[in-house]
């Protein structure tokens, strides 16, 4: 266990996607609430100062490192590919200099994550000719992040190109170990319909990050129904912090220590924060992780 570190994401207080969800709670409350709920990190939200002298002088006043950072790619997109690798460079710069050797990449290239469509009923399928520019352009990033010693982690995602299991186990096929790795998220799987053990157990390997999220049943059983999209399902509450919801986390658990796995685990549940109240939260999931994986 002493090689995992646990670390939180600012989405809890401040949602990256739906700028309203925590608009009125400052970049501090959330990181002194981070650090009130003994999380040892966090990833970076859209509040989140980008000059890292700043930051690094406010995260060390609370004794937070960085985990990580999301990063949009558009490979898939036409005459995108410069753009996307320019700004992975820019982004990989600003991580290695925050201490961060992990780097969360997701092609967000035809995504519907933002689009008003229902999330289960009309997710991408990539043609041929897009899994190629995809896979080209991740060995691209891939070397670029193996010269700084860093590591680029795929993040399986709702209402993307790789979401489904197939999806996943065909980008690991595809792609060199040593220049691709592997997030897992626990909730966007559940929410997929899949099983985060049987990805686990597939790919393991592979797996250098982690996201603990939770699903409630029967707020995605009103997404089944209703049709909605997945801001939607997230304003309803879709997703929760680990252990309370309905995925049954000790498997997992068990798996990721059986597997040696170094790195993070990050608790990442986007909700309201009027209704979830953030540092409630964080110290629920906090005492969950102790409770039941011994952290």
């Amino acid at each position: 266990m002493k090689n995992i570190k646990l670390g939180i994401a600012p989405i809890g207080w401040s949602n990256d996607d739906l700028h309203d969800l925590g608009a009125h709670i400052s970049f501090e409350q959330c990181i002194e609430e981070m650090a009130a709920a003994e999380y040892q990190g966090c990833e970076v939200g859209h509040k989140f100062p980008r000059n890292p002298e700043i930051l690094g002088k406010a995260l060390l006043e609370h004794n937070l490192q960085v985990a990580s950072a999301w990063y949009s790619l558009y490979f898939t997109e036409d005459n995108r590919e410069s753009e996307t690798i320019e700004g992975f460079i820019d982004h990989m710069d600003f991580l290695k200099s925050m201490g961060s050797n992990v780097i969360v990449i997701c092609e967000c290239g035809h995504s519907i994550q933002g689009k008003s469509v229902s999330i289960l009923e009309s997710k991408p399928i990539f043609s041929e000719h897009q899994w190629q520019s995809l896979l080209r352009g991740l060995q691209t990033i891939g070397r670029l992040a193996n010269r700084q010693e860093m590591t680029i982690v795929y993040h399986h995602h709702m209402g993307t190109g790789i979401q489904q299991q197939n999806e996943i186990d065909r980008l690991m096929s595809e792609t060199n170990p040593h220049e691709v790795s592997l997030l897992l998220d626990t909730g966007h799987l559940t929410f997929a319909g899949e099983d985060p053990l049987v990805t686990l157990q597939r790919h393991g390997h592979r797996i250098r990050h982690v996201h603990l999220k939770d699903i409630r049943m029967q707020v995605l059983n009103q997404v089944r129904e209703n049709q909605l999209s997945f801001l939607e399902a997230v304003r309803a509450g879709v997703f929760t912090v680990p252990g309370d919801g309905c995925i049954d986390f000790d498997p997992i658990f068990r798996k990721l220590i059986e597997l040696d796995y170094h790195g993070w685990w990050v608790v990442e549940a986007e909700q309201d924060p009027d209704k979830a109240i953030p540092l409630v939260y964080a110290k629920m999931a906090r005492e969950f992780l102790r409770r039941s994986a011994g952290l």
